[in-house]
């Protein structure tokens, strides 16, 4: 063991110090972006458009959970590793004046089950897909503007949502003494998420996500190649 561990007091240390860790200034919970997707073109062709991410006013980074197995032994309980679990995830929504994310969403539901009798798609292939929420980063700045002024805010982490669909898509209360702009919630039930560093996803999956129009169509894919 080192002798010289204790060498520097941990009162030396100073907001200098803490400065020059604190990479990138820290992590921003407002900067972030939802890419979205839907199942079928019918659902709303025109939510590929990157406008629409704006429209997402929050949403999580995933918690990760393993749920724990307990083992008696001798009066005494042995606590191992379990199963994962993944919880359900929730985004807020900023209601556009057309209902077109509104739509979007009644309609995807009423796809999985319809609403007049029940019947539905059967497959959960049709109806589960893939999302990614991005945690960007602040611009760099260099002389007063942005050393890139064109270019996207940088990511710094992409989470990948796999086998999302919507298990609820919350009521907006509607009252003459409210002001504002309409916001309603919905809930998807994620099958998995993965998390990769940057804009490219190093190292992520080759699966697809598609978001416009047809989710059939591998050339609008903004998942990475595994190439």
């Amino acid at each position: 063991m080192d002798k010289n561990i204790f060498s520097v007091p941990n009162n030396t240390r100073t907001i200098d110090d803490f400065k020059g860790r604190l990479i990138q200034g820290g992590a921003r919970p407002n900067l972030f972006e939802v890419e979205m997707a839907f199942p079928t073109e019918d659902i709303f062709p025109e939510l590929g458009d990157t406008t629409f991410r704006m429209m997402i006013k929050g949403a999580q980074l995933p918690a990760s959970n393993i749920a724990e197995v307990v083992v008696p032994f001798r009066g005494r309980q042995l606590k191992v590793a379990g199963d994962r679990r993944f919880d359900p995830w929730t985004i807020t929504v900023i209601n556009d004046g057309d209902f077109k994310l509104r739509e979007a969403f009644e309609k995807w539901a009423n796809f999985i089950t319809k609403v007049s009798d029940g019947s539905g798609t059967i497959n959960p292939t049709d109806y589960q897909v893939n999302w990614i929420v991005n945690q960007l980063g602040r611009a760099k700045f260099t002389e007063g503007r942005a050393v890139d002024s064109d270019s996207q805010l940088p990511v710094l982490r992409r989470y990948y949502m796999q086998g999302c669909w919507p298990s609820q898509v919350s009521p907006i209360e509607l009252n003459y003494d409210t002001e504002g702009i309409e916001e309603f919630q919905v809930t998807l039930q994620v099958q998995y998420w993965e998390a990769y560093k940057g804009a490219d996803g190093q190292g992520a999956p080759s699966c697809l996500l598609y978001t416009s129009p047809s989710p059939r169509d591998a050339t609008l894919s903004r998942m990475p190649s595994s190439a």
